[in-house]
């Protein structure tokens, strides 16, 4: 027997944003009764067009014809995600894609205000992007609640943050299969991608991304330019396609991938983003790209294990945090350089 805290009852009887809070022996299961709420906790729940403070327009549009999931569900999934996902927003540059049609409707991805003034999202120092216009941060619960209900679907973020905004703290390799492609075969290229990062040095961190493949991340300590971050990671992948061909390619676009996977070093060029832990992808399904353990691999079906309606359930039995080590591990690449015979190349003047 479990004892769970929840929002609300749904009206085909589930419980709204579980969280689990410990297993139970004090009483018999069939003394266990559905409890009715109290006028108080009536009061404090959610009106049906609401998520937390912000009154949500157009709740029950569609935003996904392939499960029927609507704009609210979605605004309800950020709000209840905003403790997980916001330490992977603060202080980065991120680019939005919203969808006022949903996922089967035109999509606009937005760097910029471009005058839609968000309630909460913060515009950084222009300095930082000289040319264009202020890129924006999403910096509290708030803002990205008021975000998805002025329909953003997808949040990605640049690999540096506005401390050290041409610096990059971590690498990204994004697995992307193509065309008849096993999912065993992508469990084992993330995998052996895992064991040269190690060979290299390298500590690092597994995410599904919400689609069909899976983000391997490597935290770094903000010292080199973009530039030679990018060059290293495509001499990591190129190296993985020459040891291994049958398995890995490192040339984009779906001709050169049948059967193979594209290891996506470009994620790490300057102004480049990744969808961020916990974003939900403009893909059917609406799955989340989640922070996973590396013991956990084996056990995922797909990378998109987790949607929103299932991944804030899925967090609320986690007894640890999959990557509690990730912020403490900023690494350098000088050894894993030397390893690999890499020589980056000079610095721009």
């Amino acid at each position: 027997m479990a004892e769970v805290s929840f929002a609300e009852w749904t009206p085909d009887g589930r419980v709204r944003q579980p969280v689990f809070q410990g297993l139970r022996n004090d009483k018999a299961a069939s003394a266990i009764t559905r409890e009715t709420a109290t006028e108080a906790s009536r009061a404090a729940a959610p009106s049906a067009n609401r998520a937390g403070t912000v009154k949500v327009s157009h709740p029950e549009r569609i935003i996904d014809p392939s499960t029927g999931l609507k704009k609210l569900n979605l605004v309800r999934y950020y709000e209840s995600i905003g403790e997980w996902m916001l330490p992977h927003l603060k202080d980065r540059p991120v680019s939005l894609v919203r969808g006022p049609r949903g996922i089967s409707g035109q999509l606009f991805f937005q760097r910029h205000d471009d005058n839609l003034s968000i309630p909460g999202l913060r515009e950084l120092d222009p300095a930082l992007s000289p040319g264009q216009a202020a890129l924006l941060e999403v910096p509290t619960a708030e803002a990205l609640i008021s975000a998805a209900q002025m329909n953003v679907i997808e949040f990605h973020t640049w690999n540096s943050t506005i401390r050290n905004i041409d610096k990059p703290d971590r690498m990204v390799f994004d697995l992307d299969p193509g065309a008849g492609v096993a999912w065993t075969h992508v469990q084992e290229a993330a995998l052996l991608t895992r064991a040269l990062l190690t060979e290299l040095g390298l500590a690092s961190w597994l995410k599904t991304s919400g689609g069909k493949g899976l983000h391997v991340v490597v935290p770094l300590a903000p010292r080199l330019s973009y530039d030679a971050v990018k060059d290293f990671s495509q001499a990591i992948v190129q190296h993985l396609a020459q040891t291994i061909p049958a398995r890995f390619v490192a040339k984009r676009g779906p001709a050169n991938r049948v059967g193979r996977i594209f290891v996506d070093y470009l994620r790490n060029k300057h102004g480049a983003t990744t969808a961020a832990a916990f974003s939900a992808p403009t893909r059917p399904g609406l799955g989340v790209s989640t922070p996973v353990a590396w013991e956990q691999l084996a056990t995922l079906k797909s990378g998109a294990q987790w949607t929103i309606s299932t991944a804030r359930e899925h967090l609320s039995f986690q007894k640890t945090a999959p990557w509690a080590g990730y912020w403490t591990s900023g690494q350098t690449l000088t050894a894993a350089m030397k390893i690999l015979g890499f020589k980056a190349r000079p610095a721009k003047r």
